[in-house]
């Protein structure tokens, strides 16, 4: 059965739930199931290498889930308007997979979680998105004809999935993000589906 990769990186929970949500999107799709994987944190300094399994959660990813995959969609908290550091920096390994062809033709997505309704969701979901563009993947949003994309008063962009964690940091994303990000896990296995006839 095709994967869809969902590649994230979460420190409070919030994109780890969005990833969650559009896994579940992914297995709405007949014949398609959802990869968790996650990045390991990044330090600058380190003194001890991570462990090779993160002590719970989804396993980090290796290059292997990158060329098993259908599609990719990728998940960060917004830092200043652009994804973390982790996912940036696993991001930026993939030279041998750009050179080769591994992501060329798959569809690919972005998700993310803000503190603030203004946090810089929008610019973090649209940077995310570059690299797969250079990756040569089918670059996917979320269609006004999701009708939460009209009327959230929290997260939830054209660009893809998004969160609102608010001042309290709520890991949990409301019903509209919830809808909203199984529909673009839907879309994603739908269209990897679609490509794969």
């Amino acid at each position: 059965m095709p994967d869809i990769l969902i590649l994230y990186y979460s420190r409070g929970g919030s994109v780890a739930q969005l990833a969650r949500q559009i896994a579940r999107g992914v297995e709405e799709v007949p014949g398609m199931q959802a990869r968790l994987r996650t990045v390991p944190p990044v330090a600058p300094v380190t003194e001890t290498a991570a462990a090779p399994v993160p002590e719970d959660g989804a396993p980090y990813v290796t290059k292997a889930d990158l060329a098993e995959c259908a599609g990719l969609a990728i998940g960060s908290p917004t830092r200043f308007g652009n994804m973390a550091a982790p996912l940036k920096h696993f991001i930026d390994t993939l030279g041998a997979e750009w050179a080769s062809g591994t992501l060329v033709g798959k569809p690919g997505a972005a998700f993310t979680s803000t503190a603030t309704q203004h946090g810089g969701q929008e610019s973090t979901l649209l940077t995310m998105l570059v690299p797969l563009l250079h990756h040569g993947m089918v670059v996917l949003g979320i269609p006004f004809t999701e009708a939460a994309l009209s009327s959230t008063r929290t997260g939830g962009t054209p660009y893809g999935a998004s969160h609102v964690a608010g001042a309290q940091d709520d890991p949990q994303p409301s019903d509209d993000e919830k809808s909203l990000a199984r529909a673009l896990g839907r879309r994603l296995a739908d269209t990897a589906r679609r490509l794969q006839e």
